[in-house]
């Protein structure tokens, strides 16, 4: 393919961005914001673009006012996926100051289109589409006219196309792509041989042959039936893999693959490293514990170094560490609150490649025979794709489940080491093969073999197949077998063993008897990698937490004793009001002018059940923070049954609270972690009515088991029993049925009810207004950090001043914009039957006037009485 001179490059990029902005935007999106009281909101906008055979579904997602122009970075998902499961990064990335896009590949989530596994012609176009949009953007920052700052990163099929987006458009200045492959030939066909499993799943989780391309299925029937790839097939995946395009590939690439996956080994990574590398690109590479086939994934870690390698490389941010040229994550033991295996990392400043630091271990084993039986049945097995972490997983812990079938294998083992080996990159065995066919398949694997001779482990549960051909005649052939890429030590007194075999539950091998003879023709050569130091095994972290939170609890203690001392009088007026905020304000970090809270003033009294309402952003979290002493508010008072709020304040004791979740220890049971809890507040324990509150966890026979255990749902209940130990005059509840079943709600709500109903107070956080409707007694409604109206729920639903009015069409906008700037009228909002108006001033009749007199088709007017409507028409009102 030609590649553009810089002038027709420009030139073609002003034509695409002209046809881009014409033609990808199929209305208007839908706007979102996502925030959090003290971080910036994430706007995102959802929209879909119109590609040649496609409509692509993608989301932008910015931060901030929009008022400095900032990188972009492009997030692809993996493959059976959609935009959906890289959004949490993408917010992150936004937060940190990127104007991020997501998309769903052709064939995948809302997206149209047939897959056609990063087509260059199709997937690869599509990015370069994407990019002529952001250059269009006003917040993105721009090189050049047409050429937006852009990175691109992304898990398997994302991270390919990261790779391949890089190769073909010049305006891609910085990868990080994670698990993912240089040559897909390469993965799903070793060797020659097929990687059957795997590409069965690939097919399945597409959605079957109807979802490919048409030359993609007919591929996959043709190998799968053969058994064996031909050329066509290796040749069209290839040209779709970026190993195709390598020396076009200049950009700071930032390698993540993983230890554990048997889809795409280390030997990918290894690939595309040295190719990049030798274009003279800065690279990193970093092996991760996790892969495909399951295990750690590291996600903080991992997102956390992406995140830097932009800084560095798109915002040009010099004083960014990148992290070392190489880091590899090894095992340390095993944290004993949760049962997970602790890591800790190992770092050179060069990558040594997969054979570095030569070592050769002598082999014992005489020539060996053994048979490829009928059908390839039974296979051995090692890796078994779609069970996640559980075989790969167990290498981690010196375990492991490997099964070769005697007759169907040769092995060859070394005398037991007198001191540890690190194993870090490709072992590889020299061995003559014979055999009663043309051609023979073989797996091979080494194993870590225990003192006692029996027990083995097969390091990340990898295998490497290799097709041998010619080996019927003659003396046979001598072939030097290159065995799977891992990092493993191998402790003294275990032996190492290489192991043979005929079949492999994962490949396909030849369906015809055959028997194979060999003889091993020299040492094992194993790469130690020895200029690569493992970090000090991590510290759970209780063993340092613990004294660190004693110093810093007395150092509070200290610090804030004179300003408990000099707290405002309790107030004998409020002695019995559960908590009157008057005039409470608390601005954002660093900022003098924005808000998350201003002038908040409102009162709630024995027996209510107040809901506290907003959208994102609204302020709900911080009031409720500062509520609990958990924060310092800039200004105002927080009076609890008249005694003002400040951390440590005596009066908490009458105030039970679950906000922003809580932490349990993982080890221990839910009993125990809800007794251990009410220990450490040195109340008596006939106090704490902890039957009362276990009996509206209603977790049952769960609450002896660890808490390491629980489902989601089982953890907020155990937290909000915790809250109510003690039965405390308040009771402070910040979403509360998140993560419950609707049976679960409904008993929730009811216990609220009850609660309240016994003269406490309780107030709830929530976005579910049907709940809110159903079980509160009065609101609070918020927005932007102010408060927008309080009172009874049934006045604020009923108050006769927002009427619904039902039309016979939908009406315009404009119509909408003039309807709410008429005098009298609070807002107008469009709903799915004409309109909710709030009245402010003006009646019922007048408003019909003026409808009719806008040609407006009505068919009804009424009040309207619905909680969610209400909450919208309030927000509208305040935000106009």
């Amino acid at each position: 393919m030609e590649i553009p001179t810089p002038w027709r490059l420009r030139l073609r990029r002003r034509w695409l961005a002209g046809v881009a902005a014409a033609v990808v935007l199929v209305g208007a999106g839908t706007w979102t914001a996502v925030a959090s009281d003290s971080a910036p909101t994430v706007h995102r906008a959802d929209q879909t673009m119109e590609m040649p055979g496609a409509r692509i579904d993608t989301s932008y997602f910015t931060a901030g006012d929009g008022g400095n122009r900032r990188p972009a970075v492009l997030l692809g998902h993996g493959f059976g996926g959609s935009k959906n499961d890289v959004r949490a990064q993408a917010e992150k990335l936004a937060r940190d100051g990127y104007a991020v896009l997501t998309w769903s590949a052709r064939g995948f989530g809302k997206s149209t289109g047939k897959i056609g596994l990063n087509d260059p012609d199709h997937e690869v176009k599509d990015v370069s589409r994407m990019i002529d949009w952001l250059a269009e953007r006003p917040e993105v920052q721009l090189d050049a006219d047409g050429d937006p700052r852009v990175g691109m990163s992304g898990a398997s099929y994302g991270g390919g196309i990261a790779l391949l987006g890089a190769g073909y458009d010049a305006r891609v200045d910085a990868i990080a792509p994670v698990i993912t492959y240089w040559n897909l030939a390469d993965s799903l066909f070793p060797d020659g041989v097929f990687k059957k499993l795997w590409a069965g799943i690939f097919f399945s989780t597409g959605g079957g042959c109807d979802t490919f391309e048409k030359q993609l299925c007919e591929m996959y029937d043709r190998v799968a039936v053969a058994g064996k790839p031909d050329a066509a097939a290796d040749e069209l995946l290839a040209e779709r893999s970026p190993s195709a395009i390598g020396d076009r590939i200049k950009v700071p690439s930032l390698i993540i693959q993983g230890q554990t996956d048997s889809l795409f080994p280390l030997g990918q990574s290894d690939a595309m490293a040295k190719t990049i590398k030798a274009n003279g690109a800065p690279v990193a590479v970093d092996w991760m514990a996790g892969g495909h086939d399951g295990g750690n994934a590291e996600t903080g870690r991992i997102e956390s170094r992406i995140s830097s390698w932009f800084d560095h490389y798109l915002k040009k941010d010099t004083g960014v560490d990148t992290g070392p040229a190489f880091r590899v994550s090894r095992t340390g033991g095993v944290d004993s609150t949760d049962g997970q295996a602790l890591l800790r990392g190992a770092s050179s400043d060069s990558y040594p490649g997969l054979r570095s630091g030569i070592t050769n271990v002598p082999l014992s084993g005489r020539t060996q025979s053994f048979d490829n039986p009928a059908g390839a049945s039974p296979p051995a097995i090692s890796t078994v794709p779609g069970l996640g972490s559980g075989l790969s997983q167990l290498s981690s812990f010196g375990m492991g489940l490997a099964l070769d079938f005697p007759g169907q294998y040769a092995r060859f083992d070394s005398r037991p080491l007198d001191r540890p080996l690190q194993v870090t990159g490709s072992p590889t065995f020299r061995v003559t093969v014979k055999a009663d066919t043309d051609d023979a398949v073989l797996f091979g694997k080494v194993y870590d073999v225990g003192p006692d001779g029996r027990q083995q482990v097969l390091p990340s549960q990898l295998v490497s197949p290799v097709r041998v051909e010619g080996v019927k005649a003659g003396d046979g052939k001598t072939v030097e077998l290159t065995l799977p890429a891992i990092d493993h030590k191998v402790e003294a007194g275990h032996r190492l063993r290489v192991v043979l075999a005929a079949t492999d539950l994962a490949y396909a091998s030849p369906a015809a008897p055959a028997t194979y003879t060999l003889t091993a023709a020299g040492d094992l050569s194993v790469p130690t990698a020895p200029a690569l130091p493992t970090a000090a095994p991590t510290l759970a972290w209780w063993v340092w937490g613990l004294p660190l939170a004693g110093v810093l609890i007395a150092a509070a203690l200290l610090l804030t004793a004179r300003r408990r001392v000099s707290a405002p009088a309790p107030d004998p007026e409020l002695a019995d009001v559960p908590l009157q905020i008057t005039d409470l304000s608390k601005r954002y970090a660093k900022s003098a002018d924005r808000y998350a809270v201003r002038d908040l003033s409102f009162r709630v009294e024995k027996g209510q059940v107040l809901g506290l309402l907003g959208p994102n952003g609204a302020g709900k979290t911080t009031t409720l923070r500062m509520l609990m002493g958990l924060i310092t508010p800039d200004a105002g008072d927080i009076r609890v049954f008249g005694h003002s709020i400040r951390p440590g304040a005596p009066v908490l004791s009458h105030v039970g609270s679950f906000v922003e979740g809580a932490g349990f220890l993982p080890h221990l049971s839910g009993r125990d972690n809800l007794e251990l809890y009410w220990r450490a507040t040195g109340r008596p324990v006939e106090d704490s009515h902890i039957e009362e509150a276990l009996e509206i966890a209603a977790l049952g026979d769960a609450l002896a088991r660890a808490v390491r255990t629980y489902s989601q749902g089982m953890r907020q209940r155990l937290a909000i029993a915790q809250a109510m130990l003690g039965l405390p005059d308040l009771l402070i509840l910040d979403e509360p049925t998140n993560g419950l079943d609707p049976p679960q709600i409904r008993e929730m709500r009811d216990v609220m009810i009850r609660y309240a109903a016994n003269g406490r107070t309780v107030i709830v956080s929530s976005h579910l207004l049907s709940e809110v409707e159903q079980t509160c007694t009065h609101l609070v409604v918020m927005d932007r950090g102010r408060l927008v109206q309080a009172g009874p729920v049934a006045e604020i639903t009923g108050s006769g001043d927002t009427v619904l009015v039902t039309t016979a069409g939908q009406v315009p906008e404009p119509v909408v914009d003039k309807i709410a700037a008429l005098p009298g009228i609070g807002s107008a909002i469009r709903t799915d039957e004409g309109l909710l108006v709030r009245l402010d001033g003006v009646d019922t009749n007048t408003l019909v006037t003026e409808l009719i007199r806008m040609d407006v088709s009505l068919t009804g007017v009424g009040p309207h009485r619905r909680l969610e409507d209400a909450f919208l028409t309030l927000i509208s009102g305040a935000s106009a």
